[in-house]
């Protein structure tokens, strides 16, 4: 029997079918798979802010003289204190933060480039940057949707599907607000000075109250996890937070014990980034936590953006 006659009776069979879609509808799956988590796709942004006083202040050069220690940074425009603290069988990293000016509240992209599954670790991020401190943003980019604002620039302004959390504003000020992008469209926090937006959540804290039940969490994850938060204090005076999590030495923290966390350092604002494996911190040319994924291994996950403090 030829080649042609083998397939025609192939085909003939009834199981036949099912298994060329079956394989058709796998390759497809794989392919959006892919395409969601792993092929980076580089796009371009949307519109930039008019005014760019803010820049010029962005791109001042550092004070030359500075000093530095293992836990502190200090010069005539940063001021930067690190503790480790205890927390529920946890290891959570404090950095307090006041700063002259919010120019130097930053954040930047993977490889400087906007795109689904652009990645760089964080401490290849901050170290690009030159950062002072740094911790992971967002991770926009494993997202197709949701409002994406750094640095001045609106990258993307398609809302996100499910308006159940709402995002954190950063505005030219810096101070911070809480919106819901169903009520507002990208170009009016633009143009109502928004610079950087962060779009995970819950948010933590708002008006100095704990604003997340006991039992919230983010999608199906576990209960205690690594953990990232951003919080403002005061004027010009902020915490960014990352606990460790996943392992023997470190169990992780709920939403709610974080939540804790920031209001007992004073935030009268507190946002949840992404956590889990990205959670970060780096300070002077070194991660100073223990990322883990799965708590096998101490290794930095890849992600899009981060938050960092400098100039």
């Amino acid at each position: 029997m030829n080649n042609k006659n083998k397939i025609t009776k192939f085909f003939r069979k009834p199981f036949a079918y099912a298994i060329v879609f079956g394989t058709l509808l796998t390759s497809a799956n794989g392919y959006v798979l892919l395409k969601t988590y792993a092929i980076p796709s580089v796009e371009g942004h949307v519109m930039e802010a008019q005014d760019n006083s803010y820049y010029d202040e962005v791109a001042s050069s550092a004070p030359e003289q500075s000093e530095t220690t293992d836990t502190s940074y200090t010069d005539e425009k940063i001021q930067i204190s690190i503790s480790t603290v205890r927390y529920n069988d946890t290891d959570v990293y404090i950095a307090d933060v006041k700063l002259s000016s919010a120019a130097y509240l930053k954040t930047a992209l993977a490889s400087d480039t906007f795109g689904r599954n652009v990645t760089q670790k964080t401490s290849g991020i901050a170290s690009d940057h030159n950062a002072i401190l740094a911790i992971n943003g967002d991770y926009y980019g494993a997202n197709s949707q949701g409002y994406v604002i750094k640095n001045g620039v609106i990258y993307r302004d398609t809302a996100r599907r499910s308006t159940e959390y709402d995002d954190l504003v950063i505005y030219k000020d810096g101070s911070f607000g809480i919106i819901n992008e169903s009520q507002v469209s990208a170009q009016e926090l633009l143009d109502s000075g928004v610079v950087n937006l962060f779009a995970f959540g819950p948010a933590l804290v708002s008006n100095g109250n704990v604003v997340i039940s006991q039992g919230e969490e983010v999608g199906r994850a576990m209960a205690n996890n690594p953990r990232t938060a951003i919080g403002m204090i005061d004027d010009l005076h902020y915490i960014l937070v990352v606990s460790d999590g996943r392992t023997n030495a470190s169990t992780g923290l709920s939403l709610y014990e974080l939540a804790q966390v920031m209001k007992q350092y004073g935030c009268v604002t507190a946002y949840n980034l992404d956590g889990g494996g990205s959670s970060t911190m780096y300070f002077n040319g070194q991660v100073i936590n223990n990322p883990t994924t799965n708590g096998n291994r101490i290794s930095e996950r890849s992600v899009s953006d981060i938050v960092y403090i400098g100039y």
